[in-house]
């Protein structure tokens, strides 16, 4: 009976079950002289995080990409913290903690400061679930992930072996359990365990190879690689939103361009990506779509790498352009009027899209107020310019207007003009309002010169298309 109860107890508590299993795979202990990482680079709400934890007695280490970042010199964006603590009991600890996730529970531990927020993410040391019966699905997709481990259990679990160390600030010693550190030096991307059965866990670890292979420079592992075409459809089980998740780290990587070389390489571009299919897939028939692409994703690539903010709808409306372009001109083609020709590129465009990843309604509203002032960009007497300029997007409106004419694909007289106008005194404002009329062959009668308004006294913007 006693027996009995004691397993029972080890099988419910993930602490004891921690303590039981921890001495089944010993990592390998890097001591600060060999690892390098430097303490400057820590997140100091990270550090925070684990000595929290650690002096309510619980493990704790940064894990992660966060590590990765660390060895290679690069300081992190993200910081995620692993501990033997279950969620319940890291929400206690923290005064703004809060749950999050189903399929896998994990603890957002949030910090304010002078600048925005820090999230430091909390995450239980997870067990290995080769018997987890309704957490697992008949194809291998882990369904539920709630179930605790050990630290050595938890590694295992990870997905490359250079993601699969665990740092302690207060030691300044890294734990590497699956030689994360010599793949490094090697730069090699290597998947933990049999790559095939990893991928059927999780798809995602698909794309994921890819975007880490794209922004370390690293090869990946042969066997790694092997098994990805023959899985990709298994991406499409992924639910939506993940799927978005993923996509969006990818294309804001930093590395966006060779991410995208590395989809079409593995295979994994088709039907994921509808909007590039054409373009990756054809040569000199879709040059310039390329090209505007190309161009569009080395701005925001360029942008990520200094530290400034990227718009995802101004990213995606660039990536669908071509394709929106394509319409837009098939429909004028058919007899429809400009604006209306519009309308329905952009519903078909991103009914188009929605066949594979689907894009989040706020960012599709960003998109549409983007490609709609397009056009008006053109109409450049009376109120119009002053109407466009106070919108929202203009900025965005502005900066696609420029990569436009960067392509060729809009004459750069357009957005030499718009830049001038931007800078330029109400009365410059005028002279080149009455320019652009002479330029288009109407009256050159001077344009009235409309009254400034303040700031605070300004009307709501117009979104409908003049």
């Amino acid at each position: 009976m006693i027996t009995k109860f004691i397993k029972r107890i080890l099988r419910r508590d993930p602490m004891v079950k921690h303590t039981q299993a921890n001495n089944s795979g010993a990592p390998k202990r890097i001591p600060k002289k060999a690892h390098r990482i430097d303490p400057h680079l820590l997140s100091k709400n990270a550090v925070k995080v684990t000595h929290t934890l650690q002096q309510a007695g619980y493990e704790a280490f940064i894990v992660g990409g966060a590590v990765r970042d660390l060895a290679l010199g690069i300081e992190p964006k993200d910081f995620d913290v692993a501990t033997n603590a279950t969620p319940d009991q890291v929400q206690r600890l923290f005064r703004k903690a809060r749950l999050i996730g189903r399929r896998f529970q994990i603890v957002h531990v949030t910090f304010f400061g002078k600048g925005h927020p820090e999230i430091i993410e909390v995450s239980t040391f997870r067990a290995l679930l080769d018997n987890a019966g309704d957490h697992v699905a008949e194809s291998g997709r882990i369904l539920r992930d709630n179930v605790w481990g050990s630290q050595d259990e938890d590694a295992a679990r990870r997905d490359f072996t250079i993601n699969a160390m665990y740092y302690d600030p207060s030691s300044e010693t890294v734990l590497d359990y699956h030689g994360g550190m010599a793949d490094m030096q090697k730069k090699t991307l290597r998947m933990i365990g049999d790559p095939a059965k990893r991928y059927r866990e999780d798809p995602i670890r698909m794309l994921r190879a890819i975007r880490f292979a794209a922004k370390t420079g690293f090869t990946l592992d042969a066997l790694t690689r092997a098994p990805i075409a023959k899985l990709s459809n298994l991406l499409q089980d992924v639910p939506s939103a993940r799927l978005f998740d993923e996509i969006l780290k990818l294309l804001m990587s930093g590395y966006s361009w060779a991410a995208i070389q590395g989809l079409r390489d593995a295979g994994l571009h088709h039907g994921l990506l509808p909007l590039l299919d054409h373009i990756l897939d054809s040569g000199e028939d879709s040059k310039g779509a390329n090209d505007f692409v190309k161009l569009a994703l080395a701005n925001t690539d360029q942008r990520i790498q200094s530290g400034k903010s990227v718009s995802a709808g101004f990213l995606f409306a660039t990536l669908l352009w071509p394709d929106l372009l394509k319409n837009w001109k098939a429909n004028i083609a058919k007899g429809m009027s400009n604006l209306p020709a519009l309308n329905d590129a952009m519903d078909d465009t991103i009914a188009a899209q929605s066949s594979g990843m689907t894009i989040q309604r706020r960012f599709e509203s960003d998109m549409r107020e983007i490609w709609s002032m397009q056009p008006r960009f053109e109409k450049r007497v009376g109120r119009y310019p002053y109407r466009l300029i106070e919108s929202p997007r203009f900025r965005a409106g502005y900066d696609f207007l420029l990569l436009r004419c960067a392509t060729g694909e809009q004459n750069p007289a357009l957005g030499e003009w718009w830049t001038l106008f931007i800078a330029t005194d109400p009365a410059g404002q005028d002279g080149l309002m009455a320019s652009a009329k002479n330029a288009s062959g109407n009256n050159a009668n001077p344009v009235k010169r409309r009254r400034r308004r303040k700031p605070k006294e300004a009307t709501p913007v117009e979104n409908a298309p003049d």
